[in-house]
């Protein structure tokens, strides 16, 4: 069987939770093909010894290789712990990958609670049609 594909992003303020969130869930995302972006990818590999395939930074292109992900039906899932306190100069792309998921009916959790929920599913499971 296919592995799945999981994008995982994490905003500066957010990388720290995405790591541990990413080193709690270890054994779960072994079984992912993951995508990250550039700088949240480089954490991934070096502090949970995960591979990761690496798209560009966010701003420089990321966040939109992650949205054509979305809209060429290749991401089956996102965790994209975003920050709401903090301004981005990329603000219009990160609206666009939160759009198009759910335009695209691709599951994406911005929390570790909804990742959590997300990623036990039953079914994530199932075989996608």
């Amino acid at each position: 069987m296919k592995k799945k594909t999981m994008v995982l992003v994490a905003h500066n303020g957010k990388k720290k939770d995405m790591v541990d969130w990413a080193k709690f869930n270890k054994g779960t995302l072994q079984k992912f093909e993951i995508y990250s972006t550039k700088a949240t990818g480089e954490r991934i590999i070096k502090d949970v010894g995960l591979p990761v395939n690496l798209l560009l930074s966010g701003p420089l292109g990321g966040d939109s290789q992650v949205g054509a992900m979305i809209a060429e039906k290749t991401a089956d899932l996102i965790i994209f712990f975003w920050d709401p306190l903090s301004s981005h100069p990329h603000d219009v792309d990160i609206k666009a990958v939160l759009r198009l998921a759910v335009l695209h009916d691709i599951p994406i959790a911005c929390n570790r609670s909804t990742a959590d929920f997300l990623i036990s599913s039953p079914l994530l499971k199932k075989e996608q049609s």
